[in-house]
């Protein structure tokens, strides 16, 4: 590929003179973890381990497989998310598909699946809501084995990815389409719901980094306001949907603990707990729906 923004001046180039220029490129380019991208795209295109690739790096490059690197390069220096130019994500050990309907899967959120694995036992039934590429849905079904698992999303493309990803994974979770629990209402009442929800205050979506305020569902991100929308709906009306005894748990942004906690005791939820990320960061809040009492 000829010209000025070729990010290979020299096209008779061995693969390790590649990723040292692609890595060269990207950090030109602003990006973030330039070194970590330019191996994983290289490895992508050409299927080379990283064992094989330091035996064999000083062999020249294949010209198809050079053409291909270097246009994920510039997609990628133009601040498309790795995993759009991937298509893959793991999460929890296992690997994802994600295109631009869904959130990519964090490894904050993985606290969440976390959390939740310990309230959750066989037989139980439990709710993802706003299940997005279906990772804590599926998670959860293959790492707790007995469970059944219903997850919900308003949008039909992210619905679709979370399918594929539960076929691929030979998970059996059933899907619903609509607004929260419009989508699973009069189906059953849940052991356990958790959601990930939109978060983020819409004024503050603009100085989110460009790989995710232009390339990730606005969507998924924008919670209104005060960024609390969708913890109030949820709260709000998670008593018709969650058995007495049973566990409600979010994920949350780093400086809303207090405030989703508070939503939840004025709704009477008991064993209300923060948890923390790797980073000391609040990021999931988890709470138990009272024992309804008995009248004798």
């Amino acid at each position: 590929m000829a010209g000025k923004d070729a990010v290979f001046a020299n096209r008779e180039i061995s693969s390790g003179e590649a990723v040292r220029c692609a890595a060269q490129y990207l950090a030109a380019h602003q990006i973030e973890d330039a070194d970590n991208d330019a191996w994983l795209l290289f490895s992508y295109v050409t299927h080379i381990s990283r064992a094989m690739f330091l035996a064999e790096r000083r062999a020249r490059m294949d010209q198809a497989a050079l053409d291909v690197y270097e246009t994920l390069l510039m997609r990628r220096a133009a601040h498309i998310p790795l995993q759009h130019l991937t298509g893959e994500q793991e999460f929890m050990g296992f690997p994802f598909h994600v295109n631009a309907h869904v959130l990519v899967p964090r490894q904050d959120t993985e606290i969440l699946v976390e959390e939740a694995l310990k309230v959750v036992k066989a037989g139980d039934h439990v709710l993802d809501l706003c299940t997005g590429s279906g990772c804590i849905a599926v998670s959860l079904w293959k790492l707790c084995a007995g469970l059944s698992v219903d997850a919900a999303d308003l949008s039909a493309e992210a619905l679709a990815v979370a399918k594929e990803n539960a076929e691929t994974l030979g998970a059996e979770v059933a899907f619903f389409q609509g607004d929260l629990f419009e989508a699973v209402a009069g189906r059953t009442r849940y052991d356990c719901i958790v959601s990930n929800p939109p978060y983020i205050r819409t004024e503050v979506i603009h100085t989110l980094s460009e790989e995710v305020r232009a390339h990730e569902p606005y969507q998924a991100l924008d919670g209104k306001e005060d960024g609390l929308y969708f913890y109030r709906e949820i709260i709000r009306n998670a008593g018709d949907y969650l058995k007495p005894g049973g566990h409600l748990l979010f994920e949350i942004g780093y400086d809303q603990a207090k405030d989703v906690s508070m939503l939840m005791q004025a709704q009477d939820y008991e064993e209300i707990e923060v948890i923390r990320d790797l980073a000391g960061l609040d990021r999931v809040v988890r709470g138990k729906r009272k024992q309804e009492e008995l009248h004798v």
